[in-house]
């Protein structure tokens, strides 16, 4: 099927749906937020660690896309696009309160939708990353595990050298696999 990856996400209907959200047709956002809510809230979670202010941050994202979709453009990685405007809400929340929060009981259920998401084992490695990892090797885990994708863009998305991005995955995954085995 054209325009489907790997992961599952339909990059074809993203963009049409953000080309409908430019032209005014504000019911895209439903189909949008319905194929991307996991991946934007695990994202936004990885950097906040914090659930109220994630879902409020969730909320920002989808208004601003809904303001700004005619600011898109196309290049098959709507997703990417997505994940820099809640990045950028997540830098001015926590720009704003200095700080950092532990995260507090965190519930998958949450994140995950009727429709997928991550596996059990997929979420117990999410949920390591973001209780053990730096916050960057916890961004970059999310960005790669969550949202599929590639190292080279998450170079680009968080304004990082590739080798640095590789060295600091390579690292978590290592972290991963040590608490994983004990």
């Amino acid at each position: 099927m054209p325009g489907v990856t790997e992961d599952g996400n339909n990059n074809e209907i993203m963009e049409d749906c953000l080309k409908r959200l430019a032209a005014g047709e504000t019911s895209a956002v439903e189909k949008l937020y319905e194929l991307t809510r996991s991946q934007v809230y695990g994202y936004i979670l990885s950097i906040l660690r914090n659930t109220s202010d994630a879902e409020d941050i969730l909320q920002d994202t989808y208004v601003k896309l809904c303001l700004n979709a005619d600011q898109y453009t196309p290049r098959g990685k709507p997703l990417a696009w997505i994940l820099t405007i809640a990045r950028n809400l997540c830098l001015m929340k926590l720009r704003g309160r200095k700080r950092i929060a532990d995260v507090p009981d965190f519930d998958w259920e949450s994140v995950v939708d009727e429709n997928g998401g991550p596996d059990s084992e997929d979420r117990m490695l999410l949920e390591a990353a973001l209780s053990g990892l730096s916050e960057e090797e916890s961004q970059i885990v999310m960005l790669h595990a969550l949202s599929g994708l590639k190292h080279r863009e998450i170079a680009q998305m968080m304004d990082m050298p590739l080798a640095t991005v590789l060295s600091k995955y390579n690292r978590a995954l290592k972290k991963l696999r040590k608490m994983i085995g004990e």
